[in-house]
């Protein structure tokens, strides 16, 4: 899924887009709602996220050392829970993968410490979800 181009980002919540052009996307059990993912089959589910910030150079990063993406279950309140947390440091890129259990109705956002913007580059900045097992 491809991040969708927002500007300027007025919160922490970063929004993403499906689309058949978008080769990295990996949906089974989860839908894409309005940004977000929501689950609507139980299960243990593969998730990936890679996020490079717009305008940042390896070389001479300014990224500041606390600047933090985050995956999290944000609904319902009650299964609240962050599920990743990747600290870019002194690096433009961040990316993990995990395995983990979702239940129908988790509803998943992703967060990415203000002012930073990402990417446009649906190579450089996408996030994914595939179910595995029951």
């Amino acid at each position: 899924m491809g991040r969708k181009d927002k500007v300027p980002r007025k919160d922490l919540t970063l929004h993403w887009e499906a689309g058949p052009t978008l080769g990295r996307s990996f949906t089974h059990g989860p839908r894409l709602e309005k940004g977000q993912l929501c689950i609507h089959r139980d299960g243990i589910y593969r998730l990936h996220i890679q996020v490079t910030l717009a305008n940042c150079s390896s070389a001479c990063s300014t990224v500041q050392p606390r600047a933090t993406v985050t995956v999290s279950i944000c609904s319902p309140a009650t299964h609240s829970i962050s599920l990743l947390r990747l600290h870019f440091g002194q690096g433009c890129t961040v990316a993990s993968q995990r395995l983990t259990r979702l239940a129908f109705g988790d509803v998943l956002c992703t967060n990415l410490t203000l002012p930073l913007l990402p990417s446009r580059n649906a190579d450089e900045t996408f996030f994914g979800i595939h179910w595995v097992y029951p």
